[in-house]
């Protein structure tokens, strides 16, 4: 999944390739989002979620893909997210903070590069006694992104606009691997550009303006962090069991790859939290079932059932649910590149085949995305993507095409680069993952065509990210060749630096920090991202990010496939389920269940 963050996460973002769609015919077409006015909610009950697959981290400052985001909603909150409005899911709002920073109310200075955030009062962390959540606390947060064990996922996005942040990371590096040697580093180190003036305000101070600053903080890991989080490792299994809720709900039990449940936090204060209704009680989440189970048991409205929660409705199914006009299915936009082919530019394998760009030209002439797009939805799901951004996302979006599927100019560009009889590749996939299954499938079909084997490189879905595909040493080691993976926005607005940053710019962007898994790095492509993130102008910015879009396609830096649309399923007992992107989900805290299904 995408981070959103944003991932997706980041964008992603955050789409996982086992969240992506697998087979479908048919018409489809986009449905309202389901909601039912607030005087007519009904409070209590269990919210049972079902799904295939597990969460990355419980860690707001480290965790980066919409599958988080998902469980952060419950128990963790943000200086601004996106709220569960109408028409409003994509727009920063307060959470944390009192009010939007503007230069109208002195958020933001003259200059831009200043930001003052008020946070408001009764927000509390769940400690013993109940604790006010202070500017200190966010300011921890932040620097714990960059730790030196499991740092965030999206630190390109930032790490060059935030005062000081880069040298203070770099000392971090060296600081040392211990939960003492961190806990003491943090609470003795200053980061200029963010500081506490109060214990209610927070200042951040920039290198330069940045318009896309306020959408940024939407992120989670601009969070605040308890201090007693210090006494543990981040990303570690002794700091998700001592986890600290700031939000309506708190973690109960957390059993890896199995399950999270989740009850009322007696330290949440409604009338601090502007963002999240907490109507149900309980929140309990399987991680265990297939994405077919889950839309079953969805559609027999039992009470044990309620609301996806990783596992998409399967795109077979699809087609006869839009026919019979069911309500429960809703489809949205993801504005996302989900998934993409990546290609490990630093595999020693073939005599550094892939370092090649025309090797890399080549696969992408031979590889269909029209076979692809079939098997993982059809284009009545799947938008056709051939460039970096995906719509709507704001500057620099421009359609382009420059490997259209040409059996005969792969060959061509294989016998040209030294290959002519081709070579065999290593394709990293997940085997439980319908969609990265027939991926890998296709892909080796297509390859084949041109004289390239494609030996399936099997991963469990737990270790796809955390064990292979951010940890460089794999990459370089020649582990893998090829694999899919999804990204989507870090945040909304002006996002086109949440694709290029963390993707495609270089040392600064390869895991952990960034999400370059196949450690793409071209001096044209660094010059061309760093001339839009310098552009004086929205509209110049809009030029430029097009630039850099033509540049990292004509290296063949990856090869996308399709910004496809996204669809979601609920029980029918499950009202006032709003569709938030960042999440790719409904929003978990502000559903509501009919009385008579409130199941345990």
């Amino acid at each position: 999944m995408s981070r959103r963050s944003s991932r997706l996460a980041g964008i992603a973002t955050l789409a996982t390739v086992g969240l992506v769609l697998t087979a479908c015919s048919g018409t489809v077409t986009p449905t309202a989002t389901t909601s039912t006015s607030p005087p007519s909610a009904v409070k209590g009950g269990t919210l049972n979620m079902l799904g295939t697959g597990d969460i990355t981290y419980l860690d707001p400052n480290i965790s980066y893909y919409s599958i988080d985001q998902i469980v952060l909603r419950m128990f963790a909150r943000a200086l601004f997210t996106n709220p569960a409005v109408e028409g409003k899911t994509t727009i920063a709002a307060p959470d944390l903070a009192t009010e939007l920073p503007t230069t109208g109310n002195g958020g933001i200075s003259a200059d831009g590069k200043t930001y003052t955030i008020k946070l408001v009062q009764g927000a509390k962390w769940d400690t013993t006694p109940a604790r006010q959540i202070t500017a200190a606390d966010v300011v921890r947060g932040v620097k714990r992104t960059c730790n030196p064990v499991q740092p965030f996922g999206g630190i390109p996005d930032f790490q060059d606009l935030i005062v000081g942040y880069k040298p203070f990371c770099d000392a971090f590096a060296k600081a040392g691997s211990t939960a003492a040697a961190i806990g003491t580093f943090l609470e003795k180190t200053d980061l200029p550009g963010v500081v506490a003036k109060d214990d209610a305000t927070v200042v951040f101070t920039l290198t330069h303006p940045a318009a896309f600053f306020l959408d940024m903080l939407t992120m989670p890991a601009f969070s605040p962090a308890p201090v007693e989080i210090n006494k543990y490792v981040p990303g570690s299994a002794d700091g998700a069991a001592h986890t600290i809720s700031s939000g309506p709900y708190k973690i109960d039990s957390y059993v890896a790859t199995k399950s999270i449940k989740l009850s009322r936090n007696p330290a949440w204060d409604a009338a601090s939290d502007p963002i999240r209704k907490a109507y149900v009680d309980n929140i309990d989440i399987n991680e265990t079932l297939t994405q077919d189970s889950v839309q079953q048991q969805l559609e027999t409205g039992t009470p044990s059932a309620d609301m996806e929660f990783d596992s998409f409705t399967p795109a077979s199914q699809i087609p006869a649910l839009v026919a019979k006009g069911d309500k429960n299915l809703q489809i949205g936009p993801s504005s996302s590149s989900n998934p993409y082919v990546v290609f490990n530019t630093v595999s020693p394998n073939n005599n550094k085949a892939l370092a090649n760009v025309k090797v890399r030209q080549a696969l992408s002439f031979a590889i269909s995305r029209a076979n692809l797009i079939q098997v993982m939805g059809g284009p009545q799901l799947n938008k056709p993507l051939s460039q970096v951004l995906p719509e709507p996302i704001v500057g620099g979006e421009t359609k382009f095409d420059l490997y259209p599927y040409d059996v005969a100019k792969a060959k061509t560009l294989l016998t040209e680069a030294g290959f002519p009889n081709g070579f065999s590749v290593k394709f990293l996939y997940r085997p439980t993952s319908a969609s990265s299954l027939k991926g890998f499938q296709t892909i080796q079909q297509d390859l084949s065509k041109v004289g390239i084997k494609v030996v399936g490189v099997p991963s469990p879905s737990a270790d796809f990210y955390s064990k292979y595909l951010t940890v460089p040493s794999v990459a370089i080691r020649g582990v893998w060749d090829l694999s899919l993976a999804g990204w989507g926005a870090d945040w909304y607005g002006n996002a086109a630096l949440s694709f290029f940053n963390p993707l495609f710019s270089g040392k600064p962007s390869f895991p952990p920090v960034g999400s370059n898994y196949g450690l793409y790095d071209s001096p044209a492509a660094n010059a061309a991202i760093t001339a839009a993130v310098n552009a004086p102008t929205q509209s110049e910015a809009k030029t430029l990010w097009a630039a850099a879009d033509k540049q990292v396609m004509e290296d063949a830096a990856f090869f996308p496939i399709t910004n496809p649309q996204q669809p979601n399923y609920h029980a029918a007992q499950v009202h006032n389920t709003i569709y938030v992107p960042s999440m790719q989900q409904f929003d978990p805290t502000n559903v509501w269940i009919d009385k008579d299904k409130q199941g345990g």
